[in-house]
């Protein structure tokens, strides 16, 4: 347990960096004299490569530890936000986003890995969703707090002594965590193993069909609330909505509150009943559909304040339902290489993330002279296309997933979740 909330803090910071940017945009846009779309940059760089550096984090997981990574994450997070601290120019302020976004991408996997060696597989979900719902406390203290600190001591103190503290914070994780328990005897791992062996690693855990179901439930569930809370939910609520300020800040937390109160619920319903977990996450997939076509096919384009709020709340449960695609990954991958299957699957969400936002940002410049409102329900029909990807995907893989099950159990081997045979099963394999 120790072990498990050292770890957390530092995905606790992870996040608290990574959305720290939201309320200093308009300090950011005054000190690197820049405008909104160069500010958007900001945001897609760092998603671009928390997406990129998924599978190489995993990689080096399974090979050296994930004690080893965390403490690697901190040092870049603090010296990244230590840069942006001290950072005049645009270049340097992305080098610096850059840098944090490379540590950011380090931590999260290695918290998993952490999570599947220290706890039992039955408890892995909820330990996993607990661990994404503390995670959200960093987005909260990256709001009201660092905007009051900002205020009262200027960008540069801010954004260097919490950059200072994460990089001092590394000295505790290669002190205190530990990759496995006490007397537990890890499995040897070959540290010079050649390029080719290493993509065969990542292959075996791509064509591994709970990797490719939890990869897709990952790009299906946590991209829409994330996409709003990063970047475009608030200038939806103000121009579009017609929101003042205030009321939009407060309806985005509820992204965050929706998470911290949604993640401890779905992670001990699916670890009490793992049989749920697919159809859960497929109930919340149409059920979002139907939440979409309310907010874009509203009579006039302008949504009433209750059906906002009811959205985003129900938006805002995407993120708990993703951490039923590490379950997945977790379940369905020899322990040596949960960290890569993991990282896999952690890739699925970030990318759908980019390609939304981008998609989101190019047909709005195409189609402003519409109107906000008009605007926004057009650039948000890409946010129902990358849903309608991921939802047939998932249904896709989450029936080749059960056919492999089945086929494991026939052939006598253990599987990890049992379920039966529905008529819209796949055949048999031959």
């Amino acid at each position: 347990m120790f072990i498990w909330v050292t770890a957390v803090l530092v995905y606790l910071a992870a996040v608290f960096h990574r959305t720290s940017l939201g309320v200093a945009s308009l300090e950011a846009g005054a000190r690197f004299h820049v405008g909104p779309a160069a500010l958007g940059t900001f945001t897609v760089l760092q998603v671009g490569v928390y997406a990129s550096m998924q599978v190489p984090t995993g990689l080096l997981v399974d090979r050296y530890g994930a004690r080893r990574v965390l403490t690697v994450a901190a040092l870049l997070m603090g010296l990244g936000q230590l840069l942006f601290a001290f950072a005049t120019s645009y270049p340097l302020g992305l080098l610096a986003r850059a840098v944090l976004g490379v540590g950011d991408a380090m931590t999260f996997v290695s918290v998993l890995r952490l999570v599947a060696a220290h706890f039992p597989a039955r408890r892995y979900a909820a330990v996993t969703s607990f661990t994404a719902a503390l995670g959200a406390l960093g987005n909260l203290a990256s709001t009201v707090p660092l905007s009051l600190l900002l205020a009262s001591v200027g960008w540069t103190a801010t954004f260097a002594v919490t950059g200072a503290a994460t990089a001092v914070y590394s000295v505790v994780l290669m002190l205190r965590v530990r990759d496995n328990p006490v007397g537990v005897v890890p499995e040897p791992v070959d540290r010079t193993e050649s390029l080719r062996t290493v993509l065969t690693q990542v292959g075996h855990a791509w064509r591994t069909p709970g990797t490719r179901l939890g990869f897709w439930v990952h790009f299906s569930t946590m991209f829409a609330p994330a996409m709003l809370g990063l970047l475009w939910g608030f200038p939806y609520l103000v121009q579009a909505q017609g929101l003042g300020e205030a009321t939009a800040g407060l309806l985005l937390s509820l992204l965050v509150v929706g998470a911290i109160v949604g993640g401890p619920a779905v992670g001990t319903m699916i670890s009490s009943h793992p049989e749920w977990r697919t159809p859960l996450v497929m109930t919340y997939l149409v059920t979002a559909l139907g939440v979409w076509a309310l907010l874009l096919g509203w009579p006039g384009g302008h949504v009433p304040l209750w059906l906002l709020v009811a959205g985003f709340a129900f938006l805002s449960l995407g993120g708990p339902a993703s951490a039923t695609a590490f379950a997945l990954a977790r379940d369905y991958n020899p322990m040596r290489r949960v960290g890569t299957a993991t990282g896999v699957v952690n890739v699925g969400g970030f990318v759908a993330i980019t390609v939304s936002a981008l998609a989101v940002g190019v047909l709005l410049g195409l189609v402003a002279s519409l109107g906000p409102a008009t605007a926004f329900r057009i650039a948000f029909l890409s946010v129902v296309a990358v849903l309608l990807l991921g939802l047939w995907r998932t249904s896709v893989w989450w029936r080749r997933a059960r056919a492999a099950v089945f086929d494991a159990a026939s052939r006598g081997e253990e599987v990890p979740v049992r379920i039966r045979r529905r008529s819209w099963d796949l055949a048999p394999a031959a």
